[in-house]
């Protein structure tokens, strides 16, 4: 059976079902199973299972070929309609023009191929996740087997620092926890142990379960796999990550739907053309060629390669700044990101424990903050803090690496130990040396009943007793309290008074340890009995630095941020506050009180919707909440850096990994990587595409304003049954060169300075909005007429005829294009002083195209091709006359619009005053 198949439940050699092994007793499990911890499978049993349910491996997607993505750039309305235009003139025996529209077409597709090909690599990630060696009990012999021959029934042997290779229900274990961040959002280890717990329990909650792709940070145990493959809770992520297709960007569909109307247009125009050169009896060669011009005259050719070098120098800058994009139309759909939805652990947190507070009954000692910490003085002389702090160094299991004075250094063994181990570091205790002066004979393990651990330590002929744990389950072993000044007996009010301090900090999102100690006279004298409490120990995983800011631009921007976490409310709110994750109190949804996407009324989610910051919400929810803003018309960018956020990172607009910190899922299930971790990134990275997308609306202006005035030039003439002034390959050269290099100069433009402190654009509004479609008239227009009036003055006045005279229009045409750069500047910007004039690449674009104009016209070769002779010089003053008047019939115009918006603006000002 293929692993695609094997969906099969899991259940006993009777048929009994293993629905919730967590809810089940551990013996119960097993009996289901038929397999005992000492005996374990024998050899056959596991044969026989792998055949039922398959290898303990993840569904592979096969990646979309090569070839599929060649065939899929030819699949665009223009693209299509070019290649008819070639199969026309290739049937009329128009050579040359059938090659060149050929030759287009195959340059589009190669730079379309090349930069578009990436395969789908989520579901390879996953694969690899799931693949460790695992500890098998098979026939009472223990042996090493990769975790894909893992089958349910297996016991499996767990150990501290060991990958967990499939979803294993716990029958026995000893001081076991198990870092499930990455699966679960959780920042803190979590304890494992043996008791079932509610059949209605969350996934964070199910504490008998070790999960496929986690990791033990501590402790040992014995279990047996309940569940394999894609039936492992991170199989069911990865059937999410398959489920969610991303949607295409706004880009993408803008593009499509205007490549659409351009097609239909071209399609109208030759339909009309052909119908009046019928009724006119007109030559049918003569509107076969005029048709052939009309259609390379109506599509802007150049218009996909300048939108993918745009969005590819996008790419670059992004680059530059820490922001990898892996799909080109991601760059802009940052532009156009009305929502992000952000991850806690690891994007909006350090994901790392830290000691925030020592609490002892000498006084609060603040150390939240590594900078904070390094400074914080150590109160001289008083005795509950020197214990508290010894206490909690020497009653771990974790080793910190580097040196002594390194308080950030890497470690092995819980991030909670670590975390005290650094704060101890921080204030001049080193375990090691802590360790030399009280050297360890025993230990208490950790137990999940107790929730407590001791260390035992020979000191100065006695013995020395360090205690760490639960503060209720501490404080209720202690007798006397430490105070600044010595020793004296704790009385029940204090006892109540310090559980009501811890009850205030958990409140606060922290999680709160009580440390103790005692000496006693023997070594196996009974450790939780008559203990000295020291103090409370509060930890935070804190707020990245640069968030806040982030957070700020991001509001100036008009963006929300909504918070999606694994976590508590209580640490979510914590963690939102301090870095005002919204400007007034945020409202958070707990994701239990969440409703599945089916079940969801209108009111109920906007309700969703409108909620600031989302907790112990598992993956499906995430996709779920993804897709009530997307339906809400929301343009949605997801952060994370988990499994799981890999689902709702491919089905976002936009997905933004953490690079640093991020899981293989999850980057490769995303668009974006971020390679530095910082949110601030991600608002650079916006800026970025609101700009790209402003450069892209303004080159898309200037190639259809140059494309409309060439259709007008040919349609004019046929109508008036003139002799056509432009011929097919002229308007190709026209298209391929005088367009493209000044529309991509407009598409490198830096952006203006306010771009971030503009509102998002309306995702539902066309690209090209009613003003830039105006523009795009009259200037098409403009050049129409200035080139017209160029032919009619040549023939006319200056005498010229045949090729001399379609050389002025071609000519005028040409120049006319080129000075229209200008006019796409900003109405509100200077006449002299723009970005346009500003732009090193327009300079570049026009002094190039200048230099191709003179070339194909002087050079016999092109010349020829092309049907161009040299110009009289009383033409090239025509030339140049006619050229630059729709320049400055534009420029006068932007100036009016200029005063006409600075006046209204004035007046708004004015108003907003008075009122």
């Amino acid at each position: 059976m293929s692993v695609e198949d094997a969906d099969t439940a899991i259940a006993g050699p009777d048929g009994v079902p293993l629905d919730a092994p967590y809810a089940m007793a551990a013996d119960a499990v097993l009996g289901v199973l038929d397999v005992t911890p000492a005996q374990g499978l024998s050899a056959r049993q596991a044969a026989r299972r792998r055949a039922q349910y398959g290898p303990n491996s993840l569904r592979q997607r096969r990646a979309v070929s090569a070839l599929r993505i060649l065939v899929n750039q030819f699949r665009s309305p223009v693209v299509l309609l070019l290649a008819m235009a070639a199969a026309v003139a290739l049937a009329s025996a128009h050579w040359t023009e059938a090659l060149t529209i050929a030759l287009v077409l195959v340059i589009n597709a190669m730079i379309g191929f090349f930069t578009e090909i990436r395969a789908t690599r989520s579901m390879e990630a996953l694969r690899v996740l799931g693949s460790p060696m695992a500890r098998v009990r098979r026939g009472s012999q223990v042996r090493m087997v990769p975790a894909r021959a893992l089958v349910p029934g297996d016991i499996v042997i767990v150990e501290g620092g060991d990958v967990v290779g499939a979803d294993i229900r716990l029958v026995e274990a000893a001081n076991v926890a198990v870092d499930q961040s990455a699966l679960t959002g959780e920042s803190v280890a979590v304890d494992k142990d043996t008791a079932k717990v509610g059949d209605d329990a969350p996934v964070p909650d199910r504490s008998p379960i070790l999960y496929q792709g986690t990791s033990v940070v501590r402790g040992s145990g014995v279990g047996v796999v309940v569940a394999t493959g894609m039936r492992t809770e991170l199989g069911q992520i990865s059937r999410l990550v398959e489920q969610a297709a991303p949607e295409a960007s706004p880009l993408e569909r803008q593009l499509t739907r205007l490549s659409g109307q351009l097609m239909w247009l071209t399609i109208v125009i030759v339909i009309v053309i052909g119908a009046v050169g019928i009724l006119t009896d007109k030559d049918p060669f003569v509107m076969i060629e005029a048709a052939i011009a009309l259609a390379v005259a109506a599509i802007p050719e150049g218009l996909p390669v300048v939108a993918t070098m745009a969005l590819a120098r996008g790419m670059l800058r992004m680059a530059r700044a820490n922001a990898l994009v892996e799909r080109l139309s991601a760059v802009e759909t940052l532009g156009a990101t009305t929502v992000v939805m952000t991850d806690k652990t690891g994007t909006l947190t350090e994901n790392t424990l830290t000691v925030a507070e020592i609490v002892t009954a000498s006084g609060r000692h603040a150390l939240s903050g590594a900078a904070e910490a390094e400074e914080a003085p150590r109160p001289p002389g008083d005795e509950a803090f020197a214990r508290a702090i010894r206490a909690m160094v020497l009653c771990t299991n974790a080793e910190l690496g580097g040196d002594a004075g390194d308080a950030n250094a890497e470690g092995t063994g819980d991030p909670l130990e670590l975390a005290l181990l650094r704060a101890g570091r921080r204030l001049g205790e080193e375990r090691q040396a802590l360790l030399a002066r009280f050297p360890r004979v025993r230990e208490e393990a950790f137990a999940s009943e107790t929730k407590r651990m001791a260390t035992v330590h020979s000191a100065d002929g006695g013995w020395l007793v360090a205690v760490k744990g639960a503060p209720e389950q501490v404080l209720a072993a202690c007798a006397a309290i430490v105070t600044a000044e010595g020793r004296r007996t704790l009385t029940e009010a204090e006892r109540a008074e310090w559980l009501e301090r811890t009850e205030a900090l958990a409140l606060s999102g922290r999680r709160v340890l009580a440390v103790a100690g005692k000496s006693m006279p023997t070594p196996d004298a009974p450790v939780y009995e008559g203990l000295d409490f020291h103090g409370l120990v509060s930890l935070l995983d804190p707020p990245r630095r640069d968030v806040p800011e982030a957070l700020q631009q991001c509001h100036a921007a008009g963006i929300r941020v909504v918070m999606m976490t694994g976590d508590h409310a209580l640490t979510a709110r914590t963690i939102a506050e301090s870095i005002s994750l919204t400007p007034d109190t945020p409202e958070i949804v707990s994701g239990d009180a969440l409703k599945p996407l089916g079940e969801l009324s209108d009111e109920e989610a906007e309700t969703v919707r409108r909620a600031d910051i989302f907790a112990r919400v598992s993956p499906h929810q995430k996709l779920d909440l993804v897709t009530v803003h997307q339906r809400a018309g929301d343009i949605v960018a997801v952060t994370g850096d988990g499994v799981n956020d890999a689902p709702a990172l491919k089905k976002a607009d936009i997905g933004i990994a953490m690079g640093l910190r991020g899981t293989q899922v999850a980057r490769e299930a995303a668009a974006m990587v971020l390679r530095d971790d910082a949110f601030g990134t991600i608002v650079k990275a916006i800026r970025e595409g609101r700009v790209i997308f402003r450069n892209i609306q303004t080159f898309v202006t200037y190639l259809l304003s140059c494309n409309l005035s060439e259709v007008l030039v040919v349609g004019l003439a046929v109508l008036a049954a003139q002799p056509l002034p432009l011929l097919p390959l002229q308007i190709l050269f026209l298209n391929l060169v005088t367009d493209v290099f000044p529309a991509f100069a407009l598409g490198a433009s830096e952006g203006e300075d306010d771009v971030l402190r503009q509102p998002p654009r309306d995702p539902s509004k066309p690209m090209l909005t009613r003003s830039l479609w105006i523009e795009i008239v009259g200037y098409g227009v403009l050049i129409t007429v200035a080139t017209l009036g160029a032919l009619v003055i040549a023939e006319r006045v200056l005498g010229l005829t045949g090729d001399a005279l379609v050389t002025v229009s071609f000519l005028t045409l040409a120049f006319a294009q080129l000075w229209n750069v200008f006019n796409m500047r900003d109405p509100r910007a200077s006449l002299f002083i723009n970005a346009v004039t500003r732009n090193p690449f327009v300079w570049g674009a026009l002094a190039l195209c200048t230099g191709l104009i003179l070339a194909v016209t002087y050079v016999p070769a092109t010349a020829e091709v092309l049907h161009l002779v040299p110009p009289r010089t009383d033409a090239w003053l025509l030339v140049l006359a006619m050229s630059a008047a729709p320049l400055v019939i534009g420029q006068i115009g932007k100036e009016v619009s200029g005063w006409l918006y600075r006046r209204a603006h004035r007046q708004g000002l004015a108003g907003a005053r008075s009122a």
